[in-house]
């Protein structure tokens, strides 16, 4: 069984030997001071933040101590391996964020990706999509750290998922990421357990 030391609200780096960085609310506070002009981060800001860092390091730490082929084998009847479900939460939350600083934009492109987001492809290793997810998530909590409305957002672009002419303020991109990642940590549970008996917790 895995056991967790690290802080609950901590995004843990999880390869043999790594430092843990700070948690969430430490990092986006880093942020802000680095940014000329940045507003300081309220509770609600940190709130958000400290605990999609949270849900970050249960689906990061799921993966711990795996060769790149375990992390990329299916272990259920579902096509969703560990590695490709690090590498699909990390492109949602780069293109969520995406769509927090400029708009619908953001989507331009579709979802051109999505075919080989869930899976591990050739030339891929599960130390580069962690270290990609890592630097999704500073980039996250420094765009956060730079907003002083979370209620400020953006048209959605049109498409059959969304409701038309609907809105979403990066408070709510924020909740949407939170599930995703909650969501898909409970998945990456199921198939680690599957694979060889380790759990996150339990």
């Amino acid at each position: 069984m895995i056991t967790t030391t690290s802080s609950a609200t901590g995004t843990a780096t999880l390869e043999p030997g790594a430092e843990a960085p700070a948690n969430a609310g430490e990092a986006a506070a880093a942020a802000s001071e680095a940014g000329a002009g940045a507003p300081a981060l309220t509770g609600e800001h940190t709130d958000l933040l400290e605990t999609l860092a949270r849900h970050r390091f249960f689906l990061r730490f799921t993966t711990k101590d795996l060769t790149d082929e375990q992390a990329a084998a299916r272990t259920t009847v579902s096509e969703l391996t560990l590695g490709g479900l690090v590498k699909h939460v990390a492109l949602t939350e780069r293109r969520w964020m995406d769509f927090v600083v400029r708009g619908g934009d953001a989507f331009a492109n579709g979802f051109s990706e999505r075919e080989a987001e869930f899976r591990l492809v050739e030339g891929e290793t599960l130390a580069g999509v962690l270290a990609r997810y890592e630097e999704v998530a500073r980039r996250t909590e420094e765009i956060v750290a730079g907003i002083p409305d979370l209620g400020a957002g953006h048209p959605l672009p049109e498409a059959p998922w969304f409701e038309p002419g609907a809105s979403w303020s990066a408070r709510r991109v924020l909740l949407h990421l939170i599930a995703e990642t909650s969501q898909h940590a409970g998945h990456a549970d199921i198939i680690r357990e599957s694979l060889d008996g380790a759990r996150t917790m339990g």
